[in-house]
């Protein structure tokens, strides 16, 4: 029978009564410590600006002491006038520098970066390495000064991470805390690095977190704002490049344009990419073969940069100065086409070297370049339908930012804020949708998961790839006093035939012993000398591990949908 209307509102008052309660019981019992954690999001947002807003600053003061001029957009125009030994001179004397500090803090002499960050978030419950952090920033600080051809995000993003790991370990944070603070930090360096709030928030959550879970929203935008609001009080609400009157699209027509770009930009970042990495194994090869000194690596990179900045003084720092040529349409073609080339080498060196620095601001200078390139052919073949070509080279900027950094949503917003231009998203969004596409298939889904899948890092196939490397053997096997535990005498004529881990090992190199061999266990022992036999501590059982494994991912799934 069916509920009178008095039955039904009375029902209904009671279900949003008891709501009400249980909203009340909730922010009672969890607000103030939420409120907590959001003041000690906007305290990290708050020193991870100030961090980033200091870099920028000391980049501009060493550059003036070093060339003469504060003004980063113009620097290249201004080393113009310099006498050709100085450009020679400058580079490699800060590689030199920059090679003695990463020698002596750094244990293997290789700057930290977004990538690790990253690994950081992943692996390490939102930890990254302060003491090699701090000394990458410097080493980064002194490069970008001195004439390196790369960016300033990387180096700010470490730095930033490195403080919201000092307050993790403060609190003693569990690893969800801790990420959620490490992505806090990481928005507001990007925040205050770019005057990009939106992109800052977005670009924590889809590179560095890689989910966008609800709770880590809130506390990560606040310290983005936090970030921006810092940078405007420096800077002014300013945007870093100045575009030309609106432009607009010709209509529809014009779509299928850049579609093709978007195709070329994702080829175009996929050799930045690999010829960057190729780079690394050449000189790393070089090095070992010539018996170079690690310290000494940086400034024969430094070197390389001064040779070439001499005839062409463009590749020098962060190239913002022909960023903005490009976009506002005051090179030619075969400007825009030497330029990219010339850049694509100057990064490849400067990463080579080991030098320091990040790879958005060169993407985004080979972006323009290639998409200013693209829109002069264009618009030559088909001038009835063509728009302007400095539509291209914001598209292409973009593309190629999106596709390096493996982010295309951030980079698309990113793009629009340091630009000012919200009028031709349309011509972005295709660019990087089809740009990103591309790529993906040809790297591991970005520059920084590349390096890292380089390194054995296996963070670009997901939870179900980089989970066994944190589950410890210690924590997962059964003590061989243990009355379910495997017999000891089977444990024994294992170990004589050479089946068994050590206790120190993940299950990453386990699971694929139980592939091969189909036993239900496998021996665990403790390592000795080289005379010394194996001393037996007891067996992980294949049941074990994999239950320890779908807990690892279980907690994974809950963190990214909570």
């Amino acid at each position: 029978m069916a509920k009178s209307v008095g039955s039904f509102l009375k029902e209904s008052a009671h279900e949003a009564a008891e709501t009400c309660r249980g909203g009340w019981r909730v922010l009672v019992t969890k607000g103030p410590s939420q409120f907590q954690f959001w003041l000690i999001a906007l305290a990290i947002g708050i020193a991870a600006g100030f961090a980033a807003l200091a870099f920028r600053k000391g980049i501009q003061f060493l550059q003036a002491t070093l060339y003469g001029t504060e003004d980063l957009t113009h620097l290249h125009s201004f080393a113009h006038t310099l006498p050709w030994f100085w450009l020679l001179v400058i580079p490699t004397v800060g590689g030199l520098v920059v090679g003695i500090i990463l020698h002596n803090f750094t244990p293997d002499g290789r700057v930290r970066s977004v990538a690790d960050v990253i690994q950081g978030a992943a692996l390490y419950e939102g930890r990254v390495e302060r003491k090699a952090g701090i000394a990458s920033a410097l080493a980064s600080l002194i490069t970008l000064s001195s004439g390196g051809s790369t960016g300033r995000e990387g180096p700010v993003v470490h730095m930033a991470g490195a403080i919201a790991s000092w307050v993790s370990d403060r609190i003693q944070a569990n690893g969800i805390t801790g990420r959620d603070l490490l992505g806090c930090a990481v928005a507001a360096a990007v925040s205050a690095s770019f005057n990009a709030p939106i992109a800052g928030a977005l670009f924590a959550l889809e590179v560095v977190l890689r989910h966008f879970a609800v709770h880590a929203f809130a506390p990560i935008v606040i310290a983005s704002v936090a970030g921006t609001v810092i940078n405007r009080l420096e800077f002014g609400d300013v945007t870093e490049f100045t575009l030309p009157t609106a432009t607009a699209l010709q209509f529809y027509q014009e779509l299928p344009a850049f579609l093709m770009l978007g195709a070329l930009c994702g080829l175009v970042a996929v050799a930045l990419m690999w010829t960057i990495f190729w780079s690394e194994d050449m000189a790393s090869h070089l090095q070992e073969d010539l018996r170079i000194p690690r310290w000494l690596r940086p400034a024969i990179s430094g070197a390389m940069l001064g040779g070439i900045a001499i005839f062409f003084p463009h590749i020098i720092g962060v190239g913002y100065e022909t960023t903005s040529a490009a976009l506002t349409g005051q090179l030619v073609l075969h400007e825009a086409v030497v330029f990219a080339v010339l850049k694509v080498i100057a990064v490849s060196i400067t990463m080579a070297g080991r030098m320091g620095g990040g790879v958005f601001s060169p993407a985004l200078m080979v972006g323009a370049l290639t998409g200013l390139a693209f829109g002069y052919i264009a618009t030559a073949v088909f001038p009835d339908v063509s728009g302007t070509t400095t539509l291209y080279a914001l598209a292409g900027l973009g593309a190629v930012a999106a596709a390096v950094l493996g982010a295309p949503i951030s980079t698309t917003l990113i793009v629009f804020e340091m630009t000012g231009d919200w009028q031709t998203g349309l011509a972005v969004m295709v660019a990087v949708s089809i740009s990103t596409a591309l790529s993906s298939r040809l790297v591991d889904q970005s520059f920084f998961l590349t390096q890292l899948e380089r390194r054995g890092v296996h963070i670009a196939a997901g939870p179900q790839a980089y989970l066994l490397s944190i589950c410890r053997v210690a924590g997962v096997m059964r003590d061989k006093d243990d009355l379910q535990g495997a017999p000891e005498e089977r444990c024994w004529e294992m170990i004589a035939e050479g089946s068994y881990v050590d206790r120190n090992a993940t299950l990453e190199s386990l699971m694929p012993m139980f592939e091969t061999s189909g036993a239900a266990f496998v021996p665990v022992v403790a390592l000795g000398g080289e005379d010394q036999p194996p001393d037996l501590l007891g067996a992980v059982f294949h049941v074990d591990a994999l239950r320890a494994f779908n807990k690892a991912l279980s907690d994974t799934a809950a963190e990214e949908h909570s």
